[in-house]
């Protein structure tokens, strides 16, 4: 705590005053003045006994300039320690440690220490946004202040083609909107100036955009939501983009059509402020902006004890009137929770480092093999505690469809891992559902691949065919990339097995009963759209029996039968 350190600094006074013979040598203040003031970078070096004893010296007078520089340096770093921990588990117990410093003097230190936490690490953009929204209730200002400066930053990276300060500035302004402190007219303004001209860069940034902030818009502006999408499919037909770019946006259009269930408004554990409480901001995009970016660097305060003073009282408003009492006494807690933290056994690690750490070694262990054989080998030495072996056969599958080509080396490693234990088998007869329901994510190349994969295990039987029952060969139930999937996927194991060999194996009748939904008998509609779709793809000899079936069931009188 910036308090605390200033606390420590005085303590070291009463020592000094037998220093008139120091004094008669050279003015404290002024050489304390002379090497740490007078240049930005923190002036020449200087032992920490030394600078010890001249703190002490210069910091007498607590309304001089060298005691508020000292409390500014404190203060800035304290914020900026502070926001580096939050996180979605802590966030509750770093907002009243926020509080204790004087955010209203160091506003701009906090916006700037936010803003570049944020950039660094976009998956946490909730949780600083989350924090900006509760601080924003009791203190405005600041979350006025930290918008203007984004939506400043969002306009100077847009002019200058910056793709990664944009796509991170608007992740940050669509979470503001989703917490209510900016309008929802921010956005749609940042969306036409987006989509007005399109270029591959532009509609990138929209779509990233759109996917954080578009269950908002669903529900707040139905209207200017729908219009945007509008625009979307007409950039789509236009066609003046990349084929990456497309099916970025098409890949929009079906999270559209899932409702954003893997984008909700507020992530759970993050809303923290009620909807009335909230104070929004309605700041345009086009207006003159006050970044304030004086706020910053330090600048001596002549009412700087009063100015404390009045944000004790607002800090006592804010935390309750036992703040200044906790204050005084944390030095003694802090004592007691060093004792108890070591008393601790067993810490639970909530930021999943480890788990980041061992995909960084399955990935390193898969790249520097140089056969499957030897990648095999490496990877069962690897130790995984129970329940993480699905994150190996996940690795190996999104490995497998970052190349360029399907390389044959993924489908051997992943066949032998399922012939070694019927765990191993069970893991990726899992990760076939995982990746068929999600297949819509992924690029053209990457799904071929990952489809040539399971193409390759399913040919060796390395896996079960039950694994077929996920797939619902229907126009309701199938997408353009799923049905490109088992397009796919069906010609590996066809050139694999032969076709013959393949039409034999879907005669068996336990393959049968798991393969009910890929060769519907339960409505003609889908009856035939599944006959059409695997003679299509070069399979109708397994539709024999569908085609017989509909024959059939045509032939029975009408009375009897739904229509054909």
């Amino acid at each position: 705590m910036a308090e605390l350190e200033l606390q420590k600094m005085e303590k070291g006074k009463d020592g000094g005053k037998d220093g008139e013979k120091e004094k008669e040598k050279f003015d404290a203040q002024a050489e304390f003045n002379k090497l740490l003031g007078g240049s930005r970078a923190g002036g020449a070096y200087i032992p920490p006994a030394r600078l010890r004893a001249m703190q002490a010296a210069a910091t007498t007078d607590k309304s001089s300039p060298e005691y508020q520089r000292l409390s500014w340096d404190a203060l800035r770093k304290s914020i900026t320690g502070i926001v580096n921990r939050v996180n979605v588990a802590n966030i509750k117990h770093i907002i009243p440690e926020l509080f204790q410093e004087n955010l209203i003097r160091g506003r701009g230190l906090f916006a700037r220490s936010v803003m570049k936490a944020q950039a660094a690490s976009l998956p946490f953009t909730p949780v600083f946004a989350a924090l900006v929204a509760v601080i924003n209730t009791k203190l405005p200002q600041v979350g006025e202040l930290v918008l203007t400066r984004l939506i400043s930053q969002f306009r100077r990276s847009f002019k200058r083609n910056d793709k990664i300060v944009c796509h991170s500035t608007t992740t940050f302004i669509a979470h503001l909107v989703n917490q209510g402190v900016a309008h929802e007219i921010i956005a749609l303004q940042i969306l036409v100036l987006l989509l007005e001209r399109p270029t591959d860069d532009s509609i990138e940034i929209a779509v990233g955009f759109m996917r954080e902030v578009g269950a908002f818009l669903a529900e707040n502006s139905p209207k200017a939501n729908a219009t945007v999408f509008e625009r979307f499919r007409a950039v789509l037909n236009e066609g003046s983009i990349s084929h990456r770019v497309q099916y970025m946006i098409e890949v929009l259009m079906q999270v559209r059509k899932d409702k954003y269930k893997d984008n909700p408004i507020i992530p759970e554990g993050l809303d923290l402020v009620e909807e009335e409480e909230q104070i929004t901001h309605q700041i345009q995009l086009e207006e003159e902006l006050q970044v304030q970016e004086g706020l910053n660097i330090f600048k001596f305060d002549p009412n700087y004890l009063e100015n404390e003073d009045k944000y004790k009282q607002i800090k006592a408003e804010i935390l309750g009137e036992d703040s200044d009492d906790e204050s005084g006494s944390e030095e003694s807690e802090e004592e007691e929770d060093e004792e108890e933290v070591e008393a601790k056994e067993g810490i639970e690690d909530r930021t999943e480092t480890n788990l980041v750490n061992l995909r960084r070694t399955i990935y390193l262990t898969i790249m520097n093999a140089l056969n499957y054989e030897e990648a095999v080998h490496k990877l069962l030495k690897i130790q995984l505690k129970e329940g993480e072996e699905i994150e190996l056969v996940n690795m190996l599958i999104e490995c497998c469809s970052q190349e360029r080509t399907y390389s044959k080396f993924y489908g051997l490693v992943s066949e032998r891992f399922c012939k070694l234990n019927r765990v191993w088998e069970e893991c990726f007869e899992q990760a076939f559902a995982n990746y068929y329901n999600t297949i819509h994510r992924y690029e053209t190349n990457r799904l071929r691949n990952i489809a040539r994969l399971f193409g390759h295990l399913l040919a060796n039987d390395a896996i079960s065919w039950a694994v077929f029952e996920c797939i619902k060969m229907n126009e309701d139930d199938t997408t353009s990339s799923s049905r490109i999937f088992v397009k796919i996927m069906m010609q590996e194991v066809m050139e694999s097995m032969g076709l013959k060999n393949l039409a034999e194996r879907f005669k068996d009748p336990e393959i049968r009963m798991h393969c009910q939904g890929m060769f519907p008998l339960d409505n003609p509609k889908n009856t035939r759209f599944s006959i059409n779709y695997f003679t299509s793809i070069g399979l109708g000899i397994v539709t024999e029996e569908m085609r017989e079936h509909l024959k059939v069931r045509c032939l029975t009188p009408r009375s009897l039968v739904p229509s054909c």
